[in-house]
């Protein structure tokens, strides 16, 4: 039987590209499932039972770290990163696989040479409890503080107040905030914060927005596709929505693997 995986990233974009990688360098490998965070990684993994998993380290909820622990060697594991600090000791020394964001494809290469190896000798999966202890503690000491959840907006004459999960993208327009977000419908709608955009940035979970030009700041989630322009610029077009938004050559590192 061909291999088996599961890809769980909490960046739509990056699992996709991850996929395509592992398409090219192993057209055996069958991915199961990809998954949005630790959560559904857990429940994905039970469903379908692939031999490898591909987990980034930080996601909403349950980090790849926890859903490792749960799976325990029934699997075999590649954490995906996109802070060295996490490739402790442990990974360095070749214990647990890793790869860092944006993942290169010779890294990918070397990896998917050694769990083809683990796979033909019949390994089982590495005994890892104690290191994924260790790199849990590490995670928690380095937690960031809590985001912001949710955000007061003018609407025409009211006041409305928006989930951030449901904003697809922030804009600076002199000294406000333009807020680009979805009601309970679906359906898209516009506000106005006072705070200026460089005040909410900090505030906003990085796993889930990412400024990708001075004055714009985008949803992961809500990106449908991008297209690269000219002078190593890109635009971004979202779900749902006419507007394109500019990507600046200094954040297109952000979307290398599109």
């Amino acid at each position: 039987m061909n291999p088996t995986a599961l890809i769980a990233d909490d960046e739509p974009l990056l699992r996709d590209a991850l996929e395509r990688m592992l398409s090219q360098l192993w057209p055996e490998l069958q991915i199961v499932a990809q998954a949005r965070n630790g959560r559904e990684a857990i429940d994905l993994f039970e469903t379908h039972r692939p031999g490898i998993c591909f987990l980034d380290v930080q996601m909403p909820g349950k980090t790849g770290v926890e859903a490792a622990q749960h799976i325990g060697r029934r699997a075999h594991l590649v954490f995906v990163t996109a802070h060295d600090q996490y490739a402790v000791q442990a990974f360095a020394q070749g214990v647990l696989d890793y790869l860092v964001k944006p993942v290169e494809p010779e890294r990918l290469a070397e990896t998917v040479a050694r769990l083809k190896e683990r796979l033909q000798a019949a390994q089982p999966a590495l005994n890892t409890d104690a290191l994924l202890r260790q790199l849990a503690a590490s995670l928690e000491r380095t937690r960031p503080p809590a985001t912001l959840r949710w955000m007061r907006a003018s609407v025409g004459q009211t006041v409305r107040l928006i989930a951030v999960d449901d904003i697809d993208y922030l804009r600076s327009e002199e000294k406000y905030t333009r807020v680009a977000w979805r009601d309970d419908a679906g359906q898209s709608r516009d506000a106005v914060v006072r705070t200026p955009l460089k005040e909410l940035i900090p505030q906003l979970d990085p796993t889930q927005f990412a400024q990708v030009h001075r004055s714009v700041v985008v949803n992961l989630r809500a990106i449908s596709h991008v297209t690269r322009g000219p002078n190593e610029t890109a635009d971004i077009h979202m779900k749902g929505r006419d507007e394109v938004l500019p990507v600046s050559r200094g954040y297109l590192h952000l979307f290398r693997q599109m």
